[in-house]
């Protein structure tokens, strides 16, 4: 895998790192009103700069930077991070234009522009006669796959994959059988920004699952992933991109960031936003399944974790039930205290952040983590731990009782003990 990221306080895998290192908030006050009646703990990226970006890649090939620039001159936020980060992957990864012409692409997400959405909304409230042609792209998220192909060169296989929360994840698995299936060389896993109106957030906040600040309140300590005071998830602009192939595929320039060795998905089969932590069980049991390894192989958990009061207990339940041993199971974290709720771009930022943990020997700490709501499992708590890290479960789940995991690892399962 060669990968990049785009987050406001991580705009490169080496800030990643550091920021997970530091197993600190990067949440902020927002306001989602004028009056500011209505604030939330978010790390949100402040307009387009797509320029700057460039500007402070310099090696990338000025023939792409001009294609970029061009395509993201009147385009979306997600538009133009997932642009960024695909090009930026492709470049690492030092594919030649042949390949880049074989390389399908898969994006993650579903309803990405709901911002851009809402604003031509109201502008066409107040004067219809002013609503821009290029809306008509704005409406289909197949603008992000159209704009990807064009400033990357990718021209294989196109798919864009929904899923909510899980949609990283998903896009990752649906690359992987692609793959495997013989469908593609490569595949290029691209998640945008999800980018939600205050409409939505307000809807958010009002249902309890995102955090609304009080007065006083400190952005930094209000989401709490797995702790009694737990009250709802912070959003966060992040997106990324993964260039996946197959385990022989010939070395690229840089390291291989880690392998992909399982995936599982279970659907609840019902409506709603109540979590199951029978489907959650299922879909890890089914990665191991799918990886040909027991549970006590697993050294980490990347929970799905987002600080929701019910979703934090199923999942807790989950794993404690797939993976928990007298020996105390796997170290547990939730990347989400550190970074935010990406939304659909979480799933494929969480892998990522899962790989740079284990070829770092350490995990992160879940910050404002004071009191768990599940003592038993191997919390990481107030300062990163460094570990001998070969294997790791990464988790995502959404709405709609969608449920997926994936099992990462650094070396091939031959090479596991």
């Amino acid at each position: 895998m060669a990968a990049s990221v785009l987050h406001p306080a991580a705009g490169t895998l080496a800030d990643l790192d550091t920021l997970l290192r530091r197993s600190r908030s990067a949440l902020s006050a927002v306001p989602l009103d004028r009056e500011g009646n209505t604030t939330v703990p978010a790390a949100l990226l402040r307009g387009p700069d797509v320029r700057q970006w460039a500007a402070d890649r310099a090696w990338l090939d000025p023939a792409d930077t001009r294609r970029l620039m061009r395509v993201c001159a009147r385009a979306t936020l997600p538009v133009w991070t997932a642009c960024c980060t695909a090009l930026e992957t492709v470049t690492r990864a030092a594919l030649t234009p042949a390949e880049r012409g074989r390389t399908a692409v898969v994006v993650a997400g579903n309803n990405l522009a709901l911002a851009q959405h809402a604003r031509t909304a109201v502008a066409y409230a107040e004067a219809p006669e002013t609503t821009p042609a290029g809306h008509l792209l704005d409406l289909f998220d197949t603008d992000v796959l159209g704009a990807v192909g064009e400033v990357t060169g990718c021209t294989g296989e196109g798919w864009q994959i929904g899923g909510s929360s899980a949609a990283g994840t998903l896009a990752l698995i649906h690359a992987d059988r692609m793959i495997r299936g013989g469908c593609a060389e490569r595949c290029l896993v691209v998640a945008p920004v999800t980018d939600l109106a205050a409409t939505d957030m307000g809807a958010f906040v009002r249902s309890g699952a995102m955090v609304r600040l009080a007065a006083g309140d400190d952005a930094a300590l209000a989401c709490r992933p797995f702790d009694v005071a737990r009250r709802g998830f912070a959003p966060a602009h992040m997106a990324a991109a993964v260039l996946l192939e197959t385990d022989g595929a010939v070395p690229r320039r840089g390291r291989r960031l880690g392998l992909l060795l399982g995936h599982g998905v279970t659907t609840d089969g019902r409506r709603g936003t109540g979590p199951d932590p029978d489907g959650q069980a299922a879909a890890m049991a089914a990665a191991l399944e799918r990886a040909r390894l027991p549970g006590t192989a697993v050294d980490y958990v990347s929970a799905h974790a987002t600080g929701s009061v019910a979703g934090d207990s199923s999942e807790a339940t989950a794993i404690r039930r797939v993976l928990g041993s007298p020996g105390g199971g796997p170290l547990v974290n939730a990347t989400k205290a550190v970074t935010g709720h990406g939304l659909a771009a979480a799933g494929l930022v969480e892998a990522i952040a899962t790989l740079l943990q284990l070829r770092g020997g350490y995990c992160h700490a879940t910050p404002n983590l004071d009191s768990p709501l599940e003592p038993a499992l191997r919390h990481v708590i107030g300062e990163a731990r460094s570990a001998p890290l070969r294997v790791a479960v990464s988790n995502s789940f959404a709405f709609g009782g969608l449920n997926a995991s994936l099992v990462l690892a650094l070396t091939p399962r031959s090479e596991l003990p």
